[in-house]
Formats: C-alpha cells, sequence, structure tokens
C-alpha cells in the first residue's frame, strides 16, 4: 500500500512514468554510474539526498532517473520510488561528473527492509546500483555491530543469497529467451503460411474470374456456331435452287440447239431436194423453148429465194432465241462465279476456325458436282463442285496447334505435331499435371502447394 501510494504520488509531481523494461539482472551495466557516500540506514522522517559520479561511459539524456528499489527485484518495474536525474551543465565532458537528487521523506519507504539506489537510463536499462541500507532509527546497537566482524558476516551471505539469486535469474531468463526465440520462429512459420494462404486465395479468385469469362465466351462461340450452321444450311439451299436453275437453262439450250440443228439438216436437204429437182428439169426441158426455160429458171429461182428468205427469218427467230438464252446463261455464270466466290471465302473462314468450330468441320460434307451430261458448252458448275470437295477434303486434313493457332500439312509426322504442342506446356514434377506455358503463375502456384503438403 505503501509503495503504490509513493508512486501516485510521485507521477503526480511528475506527471510521468519513468521508462521501464523487463530486462533482467544479467544484462545491466552496474558500473556505469557510481553511487558516493550511502549510508548504512536513514532515520525514517527525514529527507535523503543521494550522491552518485557519472562515469565518462554513459552519455545522459532526459529520461533518465533514479530510483529506490527493495533488495531482491528483478526488473526495473519494481521500483518504490523515482526522481527524474538532472541532466549535468557539461553534457560533453569525457570525465566523471559528480551529481546529486534529494528523495523528500514523504515518499520514502517506512518498513526496515533493505533498499537500494539504482540509476536508470530512459531505455529502462540499469547503468549503476548502491550497496543496500535500510530506513530505521539509530541506536547504539548499531554504532556496536559497525565495528564488530558479525555485519561483515552478514553482508557476506547476503552477497551470497543475491548471488544464488543472481544465478537462478540468470538460468531462468536463457529459458525465457529460448521460449521467446521458439515463439518467433513458430511466429515468422505461421505468418509465411498466412501469406502463402492470402496468395493462393487471390489465385483461387483469379481463376474463378478466368472461368466464368471462358464460360461466357465459350457461350458466345456456341452461339456463333449456331448462327454457323445457319447461314451455311441457307447457303446450301441457294446453291441447290441455283444449280437446279442451270439445270432447267441448260435444258432449254440443248433443246433450242436441237431444234436448230433439225433446221439446218432439213435447210440442206432441201438444197439437195432443190438441186436433183433442178436437174431432172434440165434434163426434161433440154427440148423447150429458151423463153420457157428461163421462165422457169425464173421461176424457180424465184421460189429458191423465197424459200431462203423463209429460212433466212426462221434461222433469225433461232439466233434471237439463242441470244436470249446465251444472256441468261451468262446471267447465271456471274451468279454462279459469285456464288463460287462466297464459298472460297466460307472456307476460308472456316479452315481459320477449325480448331474452334469442329462440329462445322465435321458437317461439311463434300458437295456432289452435276453430270456434264453432253453439254455442248460443258458444265459451267463443275469446278465449283471441285473446289467445295477439295476444301472439306484440306479442312478434314489440316493439323492445327490448339495453343498458337499455327496449322501443319498433312504429311506432317505426329511425334513432330506432339513435340510441337508439348513445347508450349509445364509438367508438374510431382503430380504431372501439365500447363498451359502462359499460364507460369499458376504453374508456380501449384508446385508451390506440393512443397507446402
Amino acid at each position: 500500500m505503501g509503495a503504490e501510494l509513493s508512486k501516485t504520488s510521485t507521477m503526480d509531481e511528475t506527471s510521468d512514468e519513468p521508462p521501464t523494461s523487463a530486462v533482467l539482472l544479467d544484462n545491466c551495466h552496474f558500473s556505469q554510474v557510481v553511487f558516493n557516500n550511502v549510508e548504512k540506514f536513514y532515520v525514517p522522517g527525514g529527507d535523503v539526498t543521494c550522491y552518485y559520479t557519472l562515469t565518462q561511459n554513459i552519455a545522459p539524456r532526459g529520461k533518465d532517473w533514479v530510483g529506490i528499489f527493495r533488495v531482491g527485484w528483478k526488473t526495473t518495474r519494481e521500483y518504490y520510488t523515482f526522481m527524474w536525474a538532472p541532466l549535468p551543465s557539461d553534457a560533453r565532458s569525457d570525465t566523471a561528473v559528480q551529481q546529486q537528487i534529494q528523495f523528500k521523506a514523504y515518499y520514502l519507504p517506512k518498513d526496515d527492509e533493505y533498499y537500494q539506489f539504482c540509476y536508470v537510463d530512459q531505455d529502462g536499462v540499469v547503468r549503476g546500483a548502491s550497496v543496500p541500507f535500510q530506513f530505521r532509527a539509530e541506536t547504539e546497537d548499531d554504532i556496536l555491530v559497525v565495528t564488530t566482524q558479525g555485519e561483515v558476516e552478514e553482508i557476506e551471505l547476503q552477497n551470497r543469497n543475491l548471488h544464488k539469486e543472481n544465478e537462478e535469474l540468470k538460468a531462468s531468463c536463457a529459458s525465457l529467451q529460448k521460449q521467446n526465440i521458439d515463439l518467433q520462429e513458430e511466429l515468422n512459420k505461421t505468418q509465411e503460411l498466412q501469406n502463402s494462404l492470402e496468395s493462393l486465395r487471390c489465385n483461387t479468385e483469379k481463376l474463378e474470374l478466368e472461368l466464368n469469362s471462358l464460360k461466357k465466351e465459350n457461350k458466345h462461340l456456341k452461339e456463333l456456331d449456331d448462327c454457323r450452321e445457319a447461314e451455311l444450311h441457307q447457303l446450301k439451299e441457294q446453291i441447290q435452287n441455283v444449280t437446279s436453275d442451270k439445270e432447267r437453262l441448260e435444258t432449254r439450250l440443248k433443246t433450242a440447239l436441237d431444234r436448230m440443228d433439225q433446221l439446218q439438216s432439213q435447210a440442206l436437204n432441201y438444197e439437195k431436194e432443190v438441186e436433183n429437182l433442178s436437174h431432172m428439169d434440165r434434163d426434161k426441158t433440154e427440148q423447150l423453148e429458151s423463153l420457157k426455160e428461163e421462165n422457169r429458171q425464173l421461176r424457180l429461182t424465184r421460189t429458191q429465194q423465197q424459200q431462203n428468205r423463209n429460212l433466212m427469218k426462221e434461222l433469225e427467230e433461232q439466233k434471237r432465241l439463242f441470244q436470249i438464252l446465251q444472256a441468261k446463261k451468262n446471267e447465271a455464270d456471274e451468279e454462279n462465279q459469285k456464288l463460287r466466290e462466297e464459298n472460297d471465302r466460307l472456307l476460308r473462314h472456316l479452315s481459320q476456325e477449325v480448331s474452334s468450330f469442329s462440329v462445322v468441320s465435321q458437317a461439311q460434307a463434300p458437295i456432289p458436282a452435276p453430270e456434264v451430261g453432253g453439254l455442248l458448252f460443258g458444265n459451267p458448275y463443275c469446278a465449283a463442285g471441285a473446289n467445295l470437295g477439295a476444301g472439306a477434303a484440306d479442312i478434314a486434313s489440316i493439323r492445327k496447334c490448339p495453343i498458337c493457332d499455327e496449322v501443319f500439312p498433312e504429311d506432317i509426322e505426329t511425334s513432330q505435331y506432339e513435340v510441337h504442342v508439348q513445347s508450349h506446356l509445364l509438367e508438374c514434377p510431382l503430380c504431372s499435371e501439365t500447363f498451359e506455358e502462359s499460364n507460369k503463375q499458376v504453374f508456380d502456384d501449384h508446385v508451390f502447394c506440393h512443397r507446402l503438403e
């Protein structure tokens, strides 16, 4: 109770707690401050003046203090009362400096236990300690004891006890230091594990975000795939319609050409018949008069001209019909050329997306080319059908790297293709799981998780 009152009163007077620490005795330097003229006992009720010398081994600071400790103390927190140590007037002096400080009687202990002065710096480390003393009234016995051998023996006994207690404190300090080191190592390991866990959480969140993004992209690609299939189906229907129109036009053209051949053949037959008749008429009319023969010749000539005019009209009509059919054929050829260009563009586009749209690649079967059928001008769509079949065959034979999109020809060996793909992958040395080379951070985190196990 007296110690608490003394501490409270001293704090009220100084308005601050002195700096203390849990540093034990074996880490203190008692020789840096030397206490002088310390009495064996001080009379209660009177002020006590403490004299001490600051050696050149200590640099005094503003928060240094002098405390009164009960003998047997273990840390600087066990002071009974204290006073702030005044700074010397010449702080830069390299010689020892004499200082003094006065403790008021009100704050001093009231019992007869042994106490000592201790100089504590602002780090809470003891820099000097005095010999023990008591607070009691002087008696005649005390005066006699000073001159006897008993006091010396008592002091030696106290010193032995203090030394023994000091050894015990050193052993306890070593044990506490070892425990402190072990706890610090466990704390470091816990901190490392916590950092690793935090890193794994961040990586997990990133992977989840990437997974969601890939799901969205996959959904979008499926929608594009459906659209491509619809467009491809529509394009096939258009090609079929154009092919049907072309066949009808070819049939009509063939019919017109056959008709023209028939007319030409009939004209030749007519000419032959006319020539035969002319010969017969000349044989029968040799004896007729020249005028009749001339008239017959004129009539025959007129008849031939009339027939020729009729034949020319019919031939012109056939030519006009042929020109109309030829114009329609040219239009069909132009439309067919546009369709073939569009097919080529679609085939190139499909070959670029063959790794992502495997279903489209498999769905594309070669379109059979219609037979020529002995047409006079041939089938202009036969080349388009061949191009479609060849494009589908090229797509089926393409090998494409799924990572860098590099395309390999069909005749490349499988081992070379696998070596190329393997060069983009990182394999875990512990579980043989593979990762893309672009995801090296994920690979490093995966290997680190094995090491934690």
